[in-house]
């Protein structure tokens, strides 16, 4: 526990370049492999808050009211995963998109920001929301009018 709070460590997700097709270079693989993630979770909740405004359209105060707040909030949860996990701090996947494209020239400045990302990580811990805060409540404006749009309100 950190502070006692339960804390938890992703492990990195193993990667096979050999599966990657032969055109695609090994940082442009890997980058576009780190960037599934993030995408993913921006799909999620792009899908839940469609839902939501099905659920909405369908039902709108009947029973479907306790799974609009169950698709509601992996709207809220998905967007900050997503934003937090595109930042470029090693280990998160930010760090290997742009590792993935970073030129030769500023490897050695990048590297030198390696051995200090686990201070970096533990300060987004405390202060990230002021980072991810703005963009993730606007995004989750957009999705949450998208979803409204579609159940017709």
């Amino acid at each position: 526990p950190l502070m006692g709070v339960p804390f938890g460590w992703a492990k990195p997700v193993p990667v096979n370049p050999a599966r990657f097709r032969r055109d695609v270079r090994m940082g442009t693989g890997m980058a576009i492999t780190a960037a599934a993630g993030p995408a993913s979770n921006l799909a999620l909740a792009l899908l839940c808050g469609l839902g939501l405004g099905l659920v909405l359209r369908l039902d709108p105060a009947g029973p479907g009211v306790g799974l609009a707040e169950l698709l509601n909030k992996a709207v809220l949860l998905n967007i900050p995963l997503a934003l937090f996990n595109l930042l470029p701090i090693p280990p998160l996947d930010g760090s290997r998109i742009v590792d993935g494209f970073l030129p030769h020239r500023l490897r050695p400045q990048w590297e030198a920001l390696g051995r200090v990302a686990p201070f970096l990580l533990v300060g987004v811990f405390f202060f990230g929301w002021r980072i991810i805060g703005a963009p993730a409540v606007a995004l989750y404006h957009w999705i949450y009018d998208l979803s409204l749009r579609l159940a017709g309100a």
